[in-house]
């Protein structure tokens, strides 16, 4: 039986792809949790450390779609140089202002001016979309791809944590910004895959998420991004009230293994479902294990449960990323693509928020209440809007997966 992945890895320029994009989205999984403990080192103020963080993220969010909708109109490397120089810029500039302790509303603004940050995500996903569009492969690539984003997500954030704590307070954000500026470099230097702009269409002023079946995508995303926010702090919650805060890394790292795993082997299959089909299912396979780690006793089980529950999550993340590659015009691919990136993260903020009003509230174990109400609300939206998706992706000719 052929391997797909080795297929994948053998076709010219993917290696160097692989590489290069695996440093590159590393400083998008440091740098949120580095200003926090930047922070949090040097002030001791956790709500200033949490706000600005947040800042930078909604104002990524905010910011994000436009340098797409620009890259898709001007190229990578025409874009990506100045846009991210710019964000270099802000970032060491918050770094120095939070070594000089400058006070609270400049480091709210060069944080907001840090988010115009692009991307990388939905760079590295538009050139595989450039790459294998209508092809099997794409497929295993976003499979791949979505692996490699846990992976940065898992080694990014105690990277930050432990290099601020055991240097000092400004080195987690630092050595983000290193990286940042190696990963991109690399990135550009990749001109054999990178997205050829779509010349002789004309350009619409009016948002990606105005074209039918995105909207519903990019909220369904949302909601899933809730899940994933509100078990990470109810996962921090429970494991202290156990006693054993520790725990807590190794549950989520079980969550994360069950994701991985399943996403490995998700890329190996072709299935013939409908591809709308395959996200209503992915969708209410995570609604449904989402329930389960309410009912945990205690860690053991819940690593147990978590790790069931992200099995679902990575599939699903492959199968929107296909679905959106059908339902975007090439054209847009890159503005699409940052919205579904959006979507999701702002979930996550917004699920670690409410997740906490309701555990200090509550306790513990009720914050796993939050993921619940958003499978629900998820399944909802996809439901709404199976129809429209359905519609949208008949007009793809060559199905994906035969």
């Amino acid at each position: 039986m052929a391997n797909p992945y080795r297929e994948l890895l053998t076709t010219p320029g993917v290696m160097g792809l692989v590489i290069a994009s695996s440093i590159a989205r590393l400083p998008q999984a440091m740098i949120g949790i580095g200003i926090i403990t930047m922070l949090v080192q040097q002030t001791g103020l956790y709500w200033l450390a949490g706000s600005v963080a947040a800042t930078f993220t909604l104002a990524n969010a905010l910011f994000g779609p436009q340098v797409s909708k620009l890259v898709d109109q001007r190229g990578q490397s025409r874009v990506l140089p100045f846009v991210t120089a710019f964000s270099i810029g802000m970032l060491l500039a918050l770094i120095i202002a939070v070594y000089l302790r400058a006070r609270a509303p400049l480091l709210f603004i060069l944080a907001a001016l840090a988010g115009t940050m692009p991307s990388m995500p939905a760079m590295i996903r538009a050139r595989w979309t450039q790459l294998f569009r209508g092809k099997p492969q794409l497929h295993t690539a976003f499979s791949l791809d979505t692996v490699l984003t846990e992976l940065a997500f898992i080694i990014g954030p105690p990277l930050a944590i432990g290099l601020s704590v055991s240097f000092f307070a400004e080195a987690g954000p630092l050595v983000a910004v290193l990286l940042l500026v190696v990963g991109v470099t690399a990135f550009l230097m990749q001109r054999q895959t990178e997205p050829k702009v779509v010349v002789g269409i004309k350009r619409s002023a009016s948002s990606t998420l105005l074209i039918p079946g995105v909207r519903t995508i990019v909220l369904a995303l949302l909601a899933m991004g809730v899940i994933g926010g509100s078990i990470d702090v109810a996962v921090v919650a429970f494991a202290n009230a156990q006693g054993w805060p520790a725990s807590a890394s190794l549950i989520l790292a079980a969550y994360a293994l069950g994701s991985m795993i399943a996403g490995l082997t998700f890329g190996a299959l072709r299935i013939s479902l409908p591809i709308e089909k395959q996200f209503f299912i992915g969708v209410l396979i995570t609604a449904v294990t989402a329930v389960l780690p309410i009912f945990s006793p205690d860690v053991y089980i819940l690593s147990g449960m978590l790790f069931v529950a992200g099995v679902s999550f990575a599939p699903t993340m492959v199968v929107v990323m296909n679905l959106g590659t059908i339902i975007v015009p090439p054209s847009r691919i890159t503005e699409g693509l940052t919205w579904m990136t959006t979507g999701i993260s702002i979930g996550v903020a917004l699920g670690g928020v409410l997740s906490g009003l309701i555990i200090d509230t509550y306790g513990a174990r009720a914050g796993f209440g939050v993921a619940i109400a958003a499978g629900l609300i998820m399944v909802a939206i996809v439901l709404i809007g199976l129809r429209t998706l359905g519609a949208a992706s008949a007009t793809y000719a060559e199905p994906i997966f035969q």
